[in-house]
């Protein structure tokens, strides 16, 4: 059983020792956090009974850190793309106090004022820049009217400027030429419009304003008090101010590219301290003392009990120890999985399934093996194997990788062996077939031609799923049997066990070997099984016709169990089909003249593979968890547990580990 044994921590201490106490927990990322109170209302009758209780716990401080990290957040967003080009950080590994050495909150207000100023007068320039521009492109339109629009004032006439459609040009020209007494003059023609200045009697206004309006003659509004080419260039003089002031500001705002790290490494400690602050919710609170319950496994005990007394001495702590109660088990009690660190990578599998209950087998390390095998047998080429491994390994050895990635690269590291082994298997590197000699000696590979022997790969492929239905069929089995429900280990594990392997020696019997008397042994053992299947729910249910129903019923499931056989196939089908595409691009390249082959066709060749390595590896991952899904764990596993869920921080930036 590889499910973390778990205990309850009580902690009480005085109240100036919370901080300490909560920082330690966290950097050990190994202490969940409990819920003291199971409810609200529990909560709230226990500290209005007791007036030195807290009636609420104080967020002051939570609302504090969450204000100035939500601004951090904003102006490393802001920094990042006004540098245009992104800015990164490279990860590197540090201990929680050595995180929170580097923060200084009040150098951290100081810069966020700084650069939100800076932020501020960035977002008015650009919205000045944008009126300006507006402003500049109307009064270019109009800088060859050499008079003020709006203080021309005649007896006898009036003055209008205005703009038109250009598609309406001619018409409106023609129009206007009906009317001997109206003056014009187009100042100015751009693509869709054209401008024009207008002088007519006033005794003909309602007339002109009729065809003004006919026409959509967009009047001027001129608000300058000078003439419009000279506001045109204090528009321009304003403009290139505005600029040499954005160019100032962004290089105040440059310098701070510099305290990018230092703002990340700021953010990733606002993170860590927010949720110690979300965790002291958590606790019961009193002026002079604190009480504190955390899950916590069995085997990092003595590390935490260290790692606590660190921070606060014996004589100044209370500790208490309890295993969990059976409500716990079956309600609260978090889930955490302890494997050695090969099998720890295989874990996600089990995780993206369903973490196992707490009193359930962690089906990772029956898992394992299988999926090794059945990963190496689909993807099955040296090559791929070796730049799996070689990727892996400079993944690993030459970055500081967060946790999620580095789970990944240790995966197909461990993946990377079968891989090879199943390579030379099938006898292909990079889809080509291995020389028939190497050094002189006679090659042993390809054990298994893809070619040639497809229906013994077909045969090895449903061994290995009979072998695995046999392995889930017995883990059953065994826990049913610890559970003293015996009747049920037969009707639901040993039973089939004893049809899987009477039809097993059926088939050596009359196939393989020709022997009569593994052939009746087999017909004997899977008769009884089948007998015992029909039975055993006739013992347990007090309606005997319908225990018989229930029972043949169940018989009915040998269907289930082909169909799983069957399934096992797909181990043959991607591993020939991956191969074989590989050769199909090998011999694409060859077919090309020597000079594209070794230009162009070696470009060709590096897409192709990669592209069938992406496929390949894609495939295998999903295919080869479909059956630990479908077909292994549907014989013995339920899951449903709850993650354990530590106190620990975001690692955003950084990977923080124990000292």
């Amino acid at each position: 059983m590889a499910v973390s044994k778990m205990e309850k921590m009580t902690i009480i201490a005085a109240a100036e020792k919370e901080a300490a106490i909560l920082q330690a927990i966290q950097g050990l990322q190994i202490v969940e956090v409990k819920r003291i109170f199971h409810s609200p209302e529990e909560e709230q009758a226990l500290k209005s009974q007791y007036s030195f209780l807290q009636a609420e716990q104080s967020t002051e401080q939570l609302r504090k850190y969450e204000t100035m990290l939500q601004q951090l957040q904003e102006l490393l967003l802001f920094l990042t793309r006004s540098s245009g080009k992104g800015l990164k950080i490279k990860r590197k590994v540090y201990t929680l106090e050595e995180l929170e050495q580097t923060f200084d909150e009040e150098t951290l207000q100081s810069y966020l004022t700084e650069l939100k100023n800076i932020q501020e007068s960035l977002k008015q320039i650009q919205t000045d820049r944008q009126g300006l521009e507006a402003e500049e492109e109307l009064l270019g339109r109009w800088q060859y009217l050499d008079v003020l629009p709006h203080k021309q004032q005649l007896k006898s006439s009036y003055v209008v400027h205005g703009s038109i459609n250009l598609a309406n040009k001619a018409s409106f020209l023609s129009a206007l030429s009906q009317w001997p007494t109206v003056y014009f003059e187009e100042i100015y023609q751009s693509m869709h419009h054209s401008y024009f200045t207008l002088v007519y009697l006033k005794e003909h206004q309602q007339k002109v304003t009729e065809l003004l309006n006919q026409y959509s003659f967009e009047s001027l509004q001129y608000r300058y008090d000078v003439p419009p080419k000279e506001a045109y260039q204090q528009v321009k003089e304003r403009y290139e101010i505005l600029q040499k002031e954005e160019k100032t500001l962004k290089q105040q705002l440059a310098s701070y590219h510099d305290f990018y790290e230092t703002f990340c490494l700021a953010e990733e400690v606002l993170l860590a301290v927010i949720q110690r602050e979300q965790a002291r919710q958590h606790l019961l609170n009193a002026s002079s003392f604190f009480i504190l319950q955390t899950w916590i496994p069995v085997e990092e005990k003595a590390e935490i009990l260290t790692a606590i007394e660190e921070k606060v001495p014996k004589d100044e702590i209370a500790l208490t120890f309890e295993n969990p109660t059976k409500v716990e088990i079956e309600t609260d009690i978090p889930v955490k999985l302890a494997n050695n660190k090969l099998v720890q990578p295989f874990e996600m599998l089990t995780e993206m399934y369903s973490l196992p209950k707490y009193e359930e087998v962690d089906p990772t390390p029956a898992m394992m093996p299988f999926y090794l095998v059945f990963f190496g047998m689909m993807v099955a080429d040296i090559g791929y194997g070796l730049l799996m491994l070689f990727l892996s390994i400079i993944a690993l050895k030459a970055f500081v990788l967060p946790r999620g990635m580095k789970r990944f690269a240790d995966f197909f590291l461990i993946l990377s062996f079968p891989t090879i082994i199943w390579g030379f298997i099938y006898g292909s590197f990079f889809g080509a077939a291995l020389p028939p000699t190497m050094f002189g000696i006679k090659s042993p590979f390809p054990i298994l031609s893809t070619t040639e022997d497809v229906n013994t790969i077909l045969i090895l492929s449903v061994i290995f799923g009979f072998i695995q239905l046999v392995v889930g069929l017995m883990i059953n089995g065994i826990q049913l049997s610890k559970q003293r429900r015996y009747l049920d280990s037969i009707n639901e594990s040993y039973a089939w066990l004893g049809i899987l392997f009477g039809l097993a020696l059926l088939v050596v019997g009359k196939l393989v070997v020709k022997n009569e008397g593994l052939f009746t042994a087999g017909a004997i053992l899977a008769s009884l099984s089948a007998v015992a299947i029909i039975v055993i729910p006739m013992i347990q249910s007090k309606a005997k016709l319908k225990g018989l129903a229930k029972g043949l019923y169940g018989l009915y499931g040998v269907t289930g169990y082909v169909g799983d056989l069957v399934s096992y196939t797909r181990l043959m089908a991607l591993g020939i089909a991956g191969g074989s595409i590989a050769s199909a691009f090998n011999m694409l390249v060859e077919f090309m003249p020597p000079v594209a082959r070794f230009s162009v066709g070696i470009l060709l060749l590096i897409v192709l593979h990669a592209l069938n390595i992406f496929l390949s590896l894609l495939g295998a991952y999903v295919h080869g968890a479909r059956l630990q899904y479908v077909e292994f764990f549907g014989k013995f596993y339920t899951g449903g547990g709850r993650a354990f869920n530590p106190l620990k921080t975001k690692e955003k930036y950084v990977n923080v580990e124990k000292k």
